[in-house]
């Protein structure tokens, strides 16, 4: 069961830190968009939640304060889900469709990470630092 739940902590751990990457590697583009969505200061917005993204995915993949990692996840989801995937507000089928994808897929992984609650700690096969 450790190897399964290293493995599962891998696979989730980067795909945060690959969303991570995104948000400092497109900023301005990323920016333009969560302007167009209305979210004040989208350059420091981006930045911002590519940190919590960053710090979040490399607190998970290396079992390093991951009660503070994955509040810094769950941040950054219920953040961006209710304000960039706001499906509701869009009267558009197609684009509705779409944003709702990513708010449920965003919720999901919301879900996943309360479950990494339950885990004793220390995590196996992680630094153990900070539980």
């Amino acid at each position: 069961m450790a190897i399964a739940f290293l493995f599962g902590r891998i696979i989730v751990a980067v795909f945060f830190l690959k969303s991570a990457y995104g948000h400092f590697k497109n900023l301005e583009g990323m920016s333009g968009y969560a302007g167009a969505k209305g979210v004040p200061a989208p350059q420091a917005a981006v930045a911002g939640t590519g940190a919590l993204l960053l710090l979040g995915g490399l607190s998970l993949l290396l079992g390093v304060y991951p009660v503070i990692g994955i509040g810094l996840l769950v941040i950054f989801l219920l953040g961006v889900s209710f304000s960039m995937h706001a499906y509701w507000k869009i009267a558009d089928p197609q684009q509705r469709v779409g944003e709702q994808v990513n708010f449920e897929k965003n919720i999901a992984l919301l879900g996943s990470l309360l479950m990494f609650l339950s885990i004793p700690a220390p995590w196996p096969l992680s630094l153990g630092i900070g539980f």
